[in-house]
């Protein structure tokens, strides 16, 4: 799968297939996540997360719901998506968004 179009884009995008093994990270979800040296490409990133985490990630795979919610990490506000990945329907992975987004975002009723 010919993932270029992510490389440059301005937020981190990290897939991984049903087994929870990184097969994907953009330019931003590399300078994020590879800390200390340490390559998660081909690494499975479950254990990475706590129990209610590694659950959470379980029902996505499961049943193809999508998570999203908002963190503060190191004084910036993000936005994590989280959805599965299908092929021809099937969930096959999930992939990953985190952006940094405003402290006052704007909301719009349309």
């Amino acid at each position: 799968m010919d993932f270029n179009w992510a490389e440059d884009m301005n937020c981190a995008v990290t897939v991984c297939d049903k087994q929870g093994i990184v097969v994907y990270m953009n330019k931003k979800s590399r300078e994020t996540f590879n800390t200390n040296g340490r390559d998660m490409m081909g690494q499975c990133m479950i254990p990475c997360h706590n129990p209610q985490s590694q659950a959470k990630i379980a029902n996505m795979l499961a049943t193809g719901e999508s998570n999203s919610y908002t963190i503060l990490k190191n004084g910036q506000k993000k936005l994590i998506y989280q959805t599965p990945w299908r092929v021809n329907g099937e969930v096959i992975g999930l992939v990953e968004l985190s952006m940094v987004i405003p402290e006052d975002m704007p909301h719009f009723i349309r």
